[in-house]
Formats: structure tokens, sequence, C-alpha cells
């Protein structure tokens, strides 16, 4: 015989709901204070007194809210999983006041009282009703009874609380507290509580205002303190496919009299990832689309620290209170409306990864304890964001990934142009002083041996041990650049081959007797030949310049087919003398790395008819010259801070590509250039895109 039953909880459900859905008391608070933002208050006060004694404590919250009646307590309030918001919200309906739409729509926040205490009283007040009182011990839940056995003291009555003329609101006196609060918890609620606003953009249509009895407990610096000591500041707008727009800003402080301030604006920048595609296996760039992801738009905004001590010298004077500060409060917050997400920003929550990234290129990337930012997202779309039930942060959903893809990538660019400043500090005012050679040290150390030791075996010996240390330096450094530029190529030579083999495979799939396979095969060995010339160590011997060209030409050949790059090879029409001295296998390396560097950035600048140009000139002075042209977006950063290590723009990027090709260059005692307009006669086509050359001194 069939049956049918209705599930019958036990009135303890609430109470281990609550214990599993609020996971502690700062956060207990902030639903309340949610709570009175969805009833349309502009101010919250809340008072806490007596905290260190269970019995004696009490916690007294007070909104000037819409407030409630009995109606709407007994039908929304005390219907846990209520979805009374979550219509609101779906009907885009907003509160009559201040134009707010609900935070809330799982209908669990009245949970955040249990977590508090074990006797609460509410009284509410809604405009033309009476005043309302509900309360509540939740002890009586603990027994053994099922919830509708559960009685609730809920009346109706003359305003007793809310008495002025038209006041409402709702007032939270809770007694009994769970658990005793000590100076670090009430500081970490402070904390919370001040969090709940941007540092950037307050609410100015809400406040709250927290008192306690033992006010020196709050005492401490504050966001407005701290934000004087940032050295770089930036801005962004993400919507759709691109970072519509960039400003930052580096100040240095009054005492850096050596460095002045910058500021750098960039628009409609694509944001993209690198991902694996799925048919292929390989890894593809591809767009962050927050459209589709119904994020809506996106603001983002920081400020970033140094914490190094001969920095902070400079111009910080509470240093221990700075760094104090950046460990608690450092990292990125989301705010929606105006309203924070926990516990994104939190010490324990590196959401982006921008711990583990810091690790693995320290220096270089951004962590959380040298930063203070702000994700501001509209309410109403932003709907792809969902909110845990737990009230801890976002369902890791699609549009979730995809906001964090697009703020990675700002950040991205954000730490680069931090990096050039950085960079600037250093060499201005680190001990270090990081931007000069070793050689260059090496020899002012000789000169100062020279100048002060006298004459004699001591000298002699210093010098002799100094000269070898320079020739093993540069023998170390030889063999950097090589292992170094090879890795570079690796990448290119695994593409083209897998390229070569996938077209055999197929050919001999389609037509086994075709002549394409005989050439295919006799193409991949002189491929393979010649990437085995770029790893092989060569002397430097006169070279022509123009087969160089050929021989990384053809390294690539299929790369440069398979992205329909059209090369304009200029230099076979040239009759100049293009001999010089060199390491060939060396510059062929260059070349590949170079050309490969521009296949990238014509596929990101989404350039429909790409085009790279090459030719051999004599127009820079005593020197016989590689040129090289794109038709791409050209470069985003200034050249000279392009061939500094770890300097890049590439989403992913090494940084070390055209450091490597200015070190290569250095080490023939030439240069790598960057042409001006009018440096070099090349076609108009070009004049926008990246411009540079590899200048060989001429042998004399």
């Amino acid at each position: 015989m069939n049956q049918q039953f209705t599930f019958r909880p036990r009135a303890r459900l609430l109470l281990q709901l609550g214990d599993q859905l609020i996971r502690n008391e700062s956060i207990a608070v902030l639903e309340i204070i949610k709570n009175a933002y969805d009833a349309d208050a502009s101010k919250v006060k809340i008072w806490m007194a007596d905290v260190t004694d269970k019995n004696q404590g009490r916690i007294v919250i007070e909104d000037d809210g819409a407030g409630m009646d009995l109606d709407l307590i007994r039908d929304v309030w005390m219907q846990p999983g209520s979805d009374y918001k979550k219509k609101l919200f779906d009907d885009r309906k907003k509160s009559p006041k201040f134009g707010r739409l609900p935070l809330g729509e799982k209908g669990i926040g009245r949970f955040g009282v249990h977590k508090l205490g074990a006797r609460i009283e509410l009284i509410s007040k809604k405009q033309g009703r009476k005043e309302v009182l509900l309360q509540i011990d939740w002890r009586n839940f603990e027994k053994d009874e099922l919830l509708e056995n559960v009685r609730i003291d809920l009346a109706e009555r003359e305003p007793e609380h809310f008495t002025a003329k038209g006041q409402t609101g709702t007032r939270i006196v809770i007694r009994g507290l769970r658990n005793v609060w000590d100076r670090a918890s009430i500081r970490e609620l402070y904390r919370a509580i001040n969090s709940l606003d941007s540092p950037f953009e307050s609410l100015d249509s809400f406040r709250v205002l927290f008192k306690i009895d033992t006010p020196e407990w709050l005492s401490g610096l504050k966001f407005s303190d701290i934000a004087e000591n940032a050295l770089y500041y930036a801005e962004a707008m993400l919507r759709g496919k691109k970072i519509v727009r960039l400003d930052y800003k580096f100040t240095p402080w009054a005492t850096m009299k050596r460095l002045s301030r910058r500021l750098v604006t960039r628009k409609h920048v694509r944001m993209v990832k690198k991902e694996i595609d799925e048919k292929t296996g390989r890894k593809r760039m591809a767009d962050i689309d927050l459209s589709s992801a119904k994020v809506g738009d996106v603001r983002l905004k920081v400020l970033i620290f140094d914490r190094t001590a001969k920095i902070l010298s400079l111009g910080v004077s509470n240093k221990k209170g700075l760094k104090d500060y950046l460990n608690k409060n450092g990292g990125i917050r989301v705010f929606r409306d105006g309203m924070r997400i926990y516990d994104y920003g939190e010490p324990e929550n590196d959401w982006l990864g921008l711990d583990i990234a810091r690790v693995n290129r320290p220096g270089v990337t951004i962590s959380n304890n040298i930063i203070i930012g702000a994700v501001e997202l509209d309410r109403s779309s932003s709907e792809g964001l969902v909110e845990k039930t737990n009230r801890e942060g976002f369902v890791e959903n699609d549009s979730y990934r995809k906001l964090c893809d697009s703020l990675l990538f700002a950040l991205g660019k954000i730490a680069l142009e931090r990096n050039i400043d950085k960079s600037k500090i250093r060499k201005a005012y680190s001990s270090d002083d990081v931007g000069e050679p070793v050689v260059g040290k090496l020899a002012l150390l000789t000169e100062k041996i020279n100048a002060k030791l006298p004459a004699g075996c001591l000298r002699n010996e210093l010098l002799r041990d100094i000269d070898d240390i320079e020739k093993d330096y540069q023998t170390i450094t030889q063999v950097y650049i090589r292992s170094a530029g090879a890795g570079l190529s690796l990448g290119v030579v695994i593409h083209e081959v897998e390229k070569i083999i996938a077209e055999m495979s197929r050919v001999v799939d389609e037509k086994p007797t075709s002549p394409r396979v005989r050439y295919l095969t006799k193409h991949l060995v002189k491929l393979l030949d010649g990437y085995t010339a770029v790893l092989r160590q060569g002397s430097r011997e006169p070279q022509d310049l123009r087969e160089i060209i050929d021989q990384a030409l053809f390294n690539i050949e299929f790369r440069l087919n398979a992205h329909k790059i059209e090369v304009i090879k200029q230099y076979r029409y040239r009759q100049l003398g293009s001999s010089v001295k060199c390491a060939r296998s060396l510059v062929i390396g260059v070349l590949m790395n170079l050309i490969d560097n521009s296949i990238w950035w014509q596929n990101y600048g989404e350039i429909k008819h790409k085009k790279i140009y090459l030719d051999v000139s004599k127009n820079y002075p005593a020197h016989t010259t590689i040129l090289m042209a794109d038709n791409g977006p050209g470069f985003t950063i200034p050249p000279e801070e392009a061939i500094k290590p770890f300097i890049t723009d590439k989403p992913d990027g090494m940084g070390i590509g055209l450091h490597l090709a200015s070190e290569v260059m250095a080490s023939h005692r030439g240069e790598l250039i960057f042409p001006g307009k009018g440096d070099f006669s090349i076609p108009r086509d070009f004049h926008g895109g990246a411009v540079l050359g590899l200048a060989f001194k001429d042998n004399r």
C-alpha cells in the first residue's frame, strides 16, 4: 500500500543550520547589517557591552530601515529559506527610498542572531503599523522536540521604542552570548565592519556606527593613514572582451627627489588567456568575455605598496604599523552595489592565486600583502555570479572563473607598469644598484685598486683575480644566453615539427604515393638540421645576413603559413655587402624568437592581413642592420623598458625575449635598435607596427 508522508524536522535542525551556514560571529553580525541595508536603512548602530561575560553581555543592533509588521515577520522572517527577497530581485523591484536591490536571496540571514546568543528580543516598526515584539530563546530548540511544537512569542503593541513621529526600523537585542569576546575578536569584528565599504568609495547612503564599552580596544591605523604610503595606484574598467580604460599612476614620495610622477592611460585592451584546445590538445589564445558570463561591468581599483626596508626608510614613519595593516587588510575585496561579498580579501583567502604566482615569480608579480584592491560590481547586471549559501563568496561557476581571468589579466597590465617604476626606484635608491652591469662594476673596482693600492704583489694578484672573474662571468653569460635562447626556441621547434608531421600524416591517409610526402620528409630533415645549427656552439665568422634570414624563415615556415603571415623579403633585392662577423646560430635563434613574438602580437591585435617586413640596411652609421617590421599593434611599453628582463605585456610571457636579443647583440659589439619614423625606408603599411633592428658593427 502506497502512503504519503511529510518531513517533520526536529527543532534543533535550525541550530544546526545556523552553525553550518554562518561560519563565525563576524559574519553573523555582517548578515544582520546586510538585512538592514535591504530594509532601506540609512544607518545601523551596533552597541556591545560586558561581552567578556557570556551571561551579562549583550549586543544591540538597531537600524532606521522600513521595519517589519506582524505579517512580514510571521510569513517571511520566521520562514527560513523564504524566497521573498529573491522574487524582489527577479522582478528588479528596488527599495522606495534609496533604490536598492536586495543583497540577500537565500532566506538564511536570520541565522546570524542565533550564532551570537541564546536569547533575542526583536522590536520592529513599519510605517502606519503597530510595533511588533518577537522573543526567541534558542535553548528551547535544543530539546528533542519537533520544530512545529516549539512556540515563539510574537505580539503587536503600541509603540514603546520607536515612539517618534514617522519613526521606523528594527532593534535586535542579543543576550546569553554563545562565546566570550576578547580584544582580538572585537578588533576582528571592527575590521570586518569597516571593510563592508570599499576603501575607495564608501556608501554615503548607508553607515554603520560601532560602539563598545572598552573603546581602547579599537585603536589602530585607519585606511586613510595607510593610503598616503602607496607608491602606485591604478583603476580599470572591464567590459565585454576588453579593458575599456586603464589608468595607472606612479606617485613617488616628496623625499624621492630623483624620481618623477608617471601617468599611463591605456584604452580598449583585448583580454585574453591561454587555454587548451579540446580538439588538438594544444595551447591557444582565447578571449575572456564577461558579457557572455553575465558579469556586467567590472571596475577594479588598487593601491600597491613597497615593503622593502630601504624604500620604506625614505618616506614611512610607522613602518611596523604599515606592515601589520597590510598583513591583516591586504588583498582584493569584492563589492556588489557597494556592499562587500565575503570572504574575498581576507588574509587566508588567496582567491586570485596572487601569493602562489608571487612564489613562482618573486619581485615580478603582486602578492596580497602589498596590495589593497576593490572589485566593484553591479547587482542587477552580475546575475551570473551566484553567492554561496554559506555567504562565503560566489559559486565557482563559469561566470566566476571568467571574472577571475579578467581580473588577473588587468592585474598583469598593472604589474607591468609597476615593475617599470619599481626598477627606477631600485636604480635610484637601492644599495644593490641593480641596473649597473657586472662588467662595469669590475672595471670600477679595477680603477679603485690601481688608485688605492701601491704597485706590488698584492695589487697584481688582485688584478689577475679580477681579470679571471670577468672572463668566467662572460663565459657564464654566453652559456646563459645560448641556453635561454634555445629554451625560447624550443616552443617554436615543437610547433613547427608537429605541424609538418600532422601534414605528412594527412597526406599519407589521403594519397600515400603523393610526391608531397617525399617533399615533407626532406623538409623535416632540413628543418631539424637547421634547428641543430641553432643549438650548436658556433665560432664567430663572416656570415651573410641574407642567408641567416633565409634559414630563420625556413625554420619557422610552417608556423608562418599556419597563421597566414605574408613575409615581404626586401633583403633579397639588396645588392649591398651584407657580410658580418657573428655567431650564426645565435642570430638565427634571435630572429626566430622575434618572428614568433610578432606572430603572437598580430594574432592578439586581430590583424586581418598579417605581414612581416625583412630587410638588410646600411642606413645606421657604421653598421649593417637586419631590419624587421610588422603591421601589428606595435610596442605597448617603451623599448628601453621592454629589453629589461621579466618586463612583458604578453599574458603568461616570460619577458626575456627582447632582453636576450639585446644581450646577444651586445655580445657581438652591436645593438638591438628601435628605429623611429624616417630612420629607415619602411613601407607605409608598417608605420603603426613594431619596428626593430639587429645592428652589427661593420668589419674593419
